[in-house]
């Protein structure tokens, strides 16, 4: 691949992350993306009623084809975990790009672009069958993946395989869904003056000694199961007992029953917090679907080797990602990333350029050999 290629990728990845796009909010994006999908000659190119957008590189056709390969579907989420009012910018440096945003997931979304355009510049388009290429919406925090949820109810098993990317994470293939469960637990109270009414229940009291109540479950190491109060919010004034709080829960495992168990634990004391003055109400605010391939399954063969093919030792992993969908639906799917960086997810978060290279010729690889693995009957 030539070195103009990364530069083209490292160019449009960094005039999408100048695009805010929030969790709910990626519409300014979503267009940006819609209108390079045309001027790359794309075809089929639209906006579907939850924000994702969708273009099709058509596969290769003859008078004479009998049968074509099932499409593959290659995907990267539109949006950020940064409310709109962040700054965004960017340092460039040699071997270093510095913004928010930029590797989660500003790049995997240019990398939809980088693979036609390396296709395309390697003579291998058109492909035996199509590429659907869907950059979806609601990936972060309370978007519940809702946008890949629509991608695979569009599709459903009609594809060869989903293919995921994400900006960082090169040399890891997630081949299993992490399950998820996340919860908003509010507390009210009567509430009252600090002085005249001390003594009556306070809402932020009762949700302090509900989180020190979770906080002292066992959880197990093995499989690997987190609890996190992310958000707390609540009270009107220094001088007011609060009459109402708030939290918001995280709930992840490695295997189904153990967060099943967790869950139970979770209701369990939510329930017991109920008082005569006290009233705790839990709202299900978000829920991954577990799911996986087998680790000998074609296809994660495939990106093993395809990694191995540039220099990589590569890592089977677990993580919560728009593969989550497709895997608990029993459909092919993987999660890949493009090059290495860090600070996901804060202000000063960033990606090596150098990489990149690995990461876009693992993308081809993939894509191209998973169309020879059409024919199996479980790719």
């Amino acid at each position: 691949m030539e070195a103009s290629l990364f530069d083209r990728v490292l160019d449009l990845a960094l005039a999408i992350q100048q695009i805010p796009a929030p969790t709910f909010q990626e519409e300014k994006r979503a267009v940006f993306v819609r209108d390079q999908f045309v001027a790359e000659s794309l075809v089929d190119v639209s906006i579907d009623p939850v924000g994702n957008v969708y273009a099709r590189l058509p596969g290769y056709s003859s008078p004479t084809e009998t049968k074509r390969p099932r499409p593959l579907v290659v995907t990267a989420h539109l949006d950020t975990v940064f409310p709109a009012t962040t700054t965004l910018k960017a340092t460039r440096e040699a071997g270093r790009i510095a913004a928010p945003g930029i590797g989660d997931n500003a790049l995997g979304v240019a990398g939809l672009f980088g693979l036609v355009w390396a296709l395309r510049q390697e003579g291998l388009s058109p492909l035996p069958g199509d590429v659907w290429l869907a950059a979806d919406v609601g990936e972060e925090g309370l978007g519940d993946l809702r946008g890949m949820k629509a991608v695979v109810d569009r599709f459903n098993h009609q594809p060869t395989a989903y293919i995921v990317i994400e900006g960082m994470s090169l040399g890891r293939v997630y081949y299993r869904g992490l399950g998820v469960q996340r919860y908003r637990v509010t507390i009210r109270t009567p509430g009252g003056h600090s002085w005249v009414d001390h003594g009556s229940p306070s809402a932020i009291h009762e949700l302090a000694a509900l989180i020190t109540r979770l906080n002292a479950l066992a959880l197990p190491e093995q499989p690997r199961t987190t609890l996190n109060v992310g958000i707390i919010q609540g009270g009107t004034s220094v001088n007011t007992i609060a009459a109402e709080a708030h939290l918001e829960l995280d709930l992840r495992s490695e295997e189904v029953g153990a967060l099943a168990d967790l869950i139970d634990q979770v209701e369990r004391l939510i329930a017991e917090s109920n008082t005569t003055f006290i009233e705790v109400t839990t709202d299900l605010i978000g829920q991954r679907p577990a799911g996986e391939i087998s680790p000998d399954a074609p296809l994660v063969r495939l990106a093993m080797s395809c990694l191995e093919a540039q220099g990589l030792q590569p890592i089977l992993n677990i993580g919560s990602t728009d593969a989550n969908i497709p895997l608990s639906r029993g459909y092919p799917a993987i999660c890949i990333g493009l090059t290495t960086g860090g600070g996901a997810h804060t202000t000063g978060e960033y990606i090596l350029t150098q990489p990149l290279g690995q990461g876009l010729a693992q993308l081809v690889g993939v894509v191209t050999g998973a169309f020879r693995l059409a024919g199996s009957p479980q790719i």
